[in-house]
């Protein structure tokens, strides 16, 4: 049997202060929870605002990129886009939001900007196909970011939601029956001490009138 059970008030002392943190700590745990449901959801609609707006980039680009192979000639276009340099400039660095590490994505906006083809052999609907392109990389690395830092919001909700509830459903009320039990039992003690008492005082008063 463990000592921490036997009926004594300094046990009654651990049980309520055991009581007292565990309910404080879920009180923090259902807080944090809701935290991070809230940033998740602020995520998710901005997820949803970046792929619209890649969808109707991607549109653009395509349009203006099927003007360009018209325009300039398939092969041309093919030959200038073997000249557009690797994306290397990409750093992720990240911050936390209620002890979850989110991604921070950070690239070089200028990199890319230089033109890698001679403006006057070209058309303008091959500017305007790079320039689509060039948006649509920025909002895809940007979507990475948000689902990325969603899916690990999502494992921490998981992960804080099973600690409440094992402290809601668990360890506050084993500790409120403990509490409950030491009382009773304490209380039971106390009137067959009374009980006793009276009996002894009693039989003392028979003697001395005796």
């Amino acid at each position: 049997m463990d000592p921490n059970t036997f009926p004594t008030k300094g046990n009654l002392i651990l049980a309520k202060n055991s009581l007292a943190l565990s309910k404080q700590g879920y009180e923090l745990m259902d807080k944090k929870r809701n935290i991070l449901i809230r940033e998740m959801m602020e995520l998710i609609d901005q997820a949803k605002d970046i792929q619209s707006q890649i969808d109707e980039t991607f549109r653009t680009a395509y349009a203006a990129l099927q003007k360009a192979n018209m325009e300039i000639g398939i092969a041309f276009v093919d030959q200038i886009s073997h000249t557009v340099p690797v994306e290397d400039s990409i750093r992720i660095k990240t911050r936390s939001v209620m002890g979850t590490e989110i991604p921070l994505v950070e690239y070089d906006k200028k990199a890319g900007n230089t033109p890698t083809y001679a403006y006057y052999s070209t058309k303008l609907s091959l500017d305007e196909a790079k320039a689509a392109f060039e948006r649509v990389k920025e909002l895809s690395i940007q979507l990475s970011m948000i689902e990325n830092a969603a899916i690990r919001l999502a494992t921490n909700i998981k992960k804080t939601q099973k600690r409440a509830n094992a402290l809601k459903n668990i360890t506050i009320p084993r500790y409120e029956i403990l509490t409950r039990d030491i009382t009773n039992a304490l209380e039971e003690k106390e009137r067959e001490e009374f009980t006793r008492l009276k009996v002894i005082k009693r039989m003392k008063t028979k003697k001395q009138g005796g």
